[in-house]
């Protein structure tokens, strides 16, 4: 809960409790006699994630796909693209670009192969240790 440092209405810092309302502590104000509660404060996701989240929204990624690859509700993704106004650049193909996360050895792995680095369209990004790679390659 955020701690109560003065009256909303007078600024005053002379409060007294005054009940609980809907399971949130009720403050009275002894200069203005108002009444206040204290909203709580929402789950803080850290800037790391935004800005992923919406790097994965600019690649071409939905809303879904970026929830199950970083764990953060789809609602919140859409509140950060509509609050910073991102928009996804126009892309020239049809197709959906294909995805997946790979560990280190794995993309050790995949990398050895000349073919997949010519690939045209690959991006690959760290996500909390592992390898998210985004390919929009035709050839798939």
């Amino acid at each position: 809960m955020k701690e109560v440092k003065h009256c909303p209405k007078c600024s005053s810092a002379s409060y007294v409790k005054s009940g609980i309302i809907k399971e949130r502590q009720r403050y009275r104000c002894k200069e203005c006699n108002y009444y206040f509660t204290v909203q709580k404060l929402g789950k803080r996701i850290s800037d790391y994630y935004v800005v992923k989240a919406l790097q994965l929204y600019i690649e071409g990624v939905s809303y879904r796909e970026i929830e199950r690859i970083l764990g953060i509700s789809h609602v919140s993704v859409m509140n950060w693209v509509k609050t910073y106004k991102i928009q996804r650049p126009q892309i020239q193909h049809n197709h959906k670009p294909s995805f997946e996360v790979l560990e280190h050895e794995q993309l050790l792995e995949r990398i050895k192969s000349p073919e997949y680095l010519e690939q045209k369209g690959l991006l690959i990004s760290e996500v909390e240790g592992k390898f998210f790679v985004l390919n929009w390659n035709q050839n798939q």
